[in-house]
Order: structure tokens, then sequence, then C-alpha cells
């Protein structure tokens, strides 16, 4: 599967969404700190998946109905239910390396470009699940 995600729902035309090169990852451990006298401190990894990282995706001038379509699939997750989402695998020494995690997506806007493009951006969290 190529870089992106599915979309599919009421009202929505099934498509598999690229979003445009300048995808950027965030990525912030999650740390427990104990602070003792003389500045000595100790850190350990807050749980399991103790990096959480966030993806900004953005869709510049796509057609209307494609927009339209991107922004009711948002709509409809919520920011509540997951969807899958396939990255760049960093881990991965060949040029097509790709994994698949699961995401939510809880900012979205749009930019009216023009009566006919929209453009789009959203901010994905990644999440654990089964």
């Amino acid at each position: 599967m190529a870089i992106g995600f599915p979309i599919s729902g009421t009202g929505i035309t099934s498509a598999t969404i690229i979003p445009d090169k300048t995808l950027n990852r965030s990525a912030t451990p999650k740390v427990r700190v104990a602070n003792f006298g003389d500045g000595y401190q100790q850190r350990i990894a807050d749980g399991i998946n103790s990096i959480g990282e966030t993806y900004s995706v953005n869709f510049v001038n796509r057609e209307k109905a494609v927009a339209d379509d991107l922004l009711a699939f948002f709509d409809q997750k919520k920011g509540v239910t997951s969807f899958a989402f396939t990255i760049p695998d960093t881990d991965n020494t060949t040029a097509t390396g790709e994994k698949t995690i699961k995401v939510i997506c809880n900012d979205w806007s749009v930019q009216y470009s023009n009566s006919d493009h929209y453009s789009v951006q959203a901010t994905f969290e990644r999440v654990y699940e089964p």
C-alpha cells in the first residue's frame, strides 16, 4: 500500500487518500521523573508505548469533491474512532519501506482556495489499540 489512508463512510466516495509530500512527524517521550536533592534525578519511560507521535498532514489544492469527502470522513470519526494510516518505515532500509499504524484525527481545518479546489490540513495522533 502507498503512503496514505483509505476513507469510506456515509455519503463518502471510498478512496485511498495520499497526503502531500510534506508529511511531518513529531515525537514526544512520556517520562516519569523523580527529583532528589542536589540536582540528582532519576527518569523512567512512562508506559509500554512511551513515545507520543503526531503527524501533520496537508492536502493542498484538492478537488472540491475530494476535500468534501475528506472533511466528512474526519467529521464522522469525531476524533474518537481510529483508522489505518500508512507511513514511511524509518526502521526499514529499503526505499519502499512502509508501515501501517492506527491514528485519530483530532484537529483539521480547510482553506477555501477557490470554488473548484480546497486545501485541508490535519493533525493525526498515533494510538495503540488492538
